[in-house]
């Protein structure tokens, strides 16, 4: 898999059974603290890796630093970086640095898997349910911290949830029969779903009320602290998604919105769906149920919470997203 099937990572299958999954992804501070920035550069390059279903093994650093910046400061991206990838289970194995006027890191990540565990952009089926890992509004946040205006509460919880590694729900996945599944980042929950139904070929409804957003969210699109991207999101993307009527502008742009280190956007089988819920509250791994696949083309976004039939399971009060 690779330009000819894009997806979130590379991959080159070793023998009948098992494959390497390759990716790279670096990018500019979002965040003021250097350890911080390096943690979540990390773990948005090892996203990809989940994405794919495969787990890390090894990580090259890439990065592009201003020779007027402290020894101390790039030490602390690095080490941010470094704790990240070895809380996955990876190691850094060397990697590469230039000059350049903005600081700039990210990595290579190298995952192994098992092939028939691959999961794509192109397994969704009709029926599926589609399951979300981590809340939406980072992009929002983040440039309310450039712009001066965000409060520290809301910049705590979104580096939270941007340094968070989309690990545990990998053993979900694969215990649940999922084929499918992307994760959510600069081209928004929308952008990144959109690519799914196109590979998959099938359309896509969305439950605004059940979809998570950060505290500080709405807010800060109210107040238009919008990146460039998530604006540039809707205007790729918009002629090809259907709102429910009452659902107001800044609501569509939170769907637009660009994510760092966002969480997965997952495909489970309808049959499949208890057993994949009852094994997120074993593991403590935040989902909310989000959707669902359906057949046509393009995404419809209601304004009403899902309405599936969920499953009865002994753990169900627990689940994230009852919450």
């Amino acid at each position: 898999m690779g330009l000819s099937s894009p997806d979130d990572a590379a991959v080159w299958r070793l023998d009948d059974t098992r494959s390497l999954v390759v990716t790279i992804d670096f990018f500019t501070p979002v965040v003021d603290d250097p350890y911080d920035y390096g943690a979540i550069a990390a773990a948005n390059a090892l996203s990809d890796l989940y994405a794919m279903g495969a787990y890390p093994i090894l990580t090259l650093n890439v990065a592009a630093m201003p020779g007027s910046l402290s020894t101390e400061i790039v030490s602390e991206i690095f080490r941010g970086g470094a704790e990240k990838v070895r809380e996955a289970g990876a190691v850094i194995a060397g990697g590469h640095t230039i000059q350049d006027d903005e600081p700039k890191y990210g990595l290579v990540g190298v995952g192994l898997i098992e092939t028939d565990k691959l999961l794509t952009k192109a397994g969704a089926e009709v029926g599926d349910i589609l399951v979300l890992t981590k809340p939406l509004g980072t992009g929002v946040t983040t440039t309310a911290l450039k712009n001066g205006t965000a409060q520290e509460g809301d910049i705590v919880q979104a580096v939270a949830w941007m340094k968070r590694l989309n690990d545990k729900v990998l053993a979900l996945a694969h215990g649940s029969g999922v084929k499918s599944a992307t994760d959510v980042t600069g081209f928004s929950l929308l952008g990144h779903a959109m690519e799914m139904a196109d590979a998959s070929g099938v359309g896509m409804q969305l439950y605004l009320p059940s979809i998570p957003f950060l505290g500080g969210a709405r807010k800060y699109a109210e107040a238009g602290n919008f990146p460039g991207g998530s604006v540039e999101n809707k205007m790729y993307l918009s002629d090809r998604v259907q709102f429910k009527e009452t659902i107001d502008e800044y609501n569509q742009l939170l769907l637009f919105d660009a994510q760092t280190s966002g969480g997965l956007l997952i495909a489970v089988p309808e049959k499949n769906l208890g057993v994949f819920l009852e094994q997120a509250v074993s593991k403590a791994a935040p989902v909310w149920v989000i959707g669902s696949v359906e057949k046509g083309e393009g995404i419809r976004v209601e304004d009403r919470p899902f309405e599936g039939e969920m499953p009865e399971f002994e753990n169900a009060g627990k689940l994230w997203f009852s919450s």
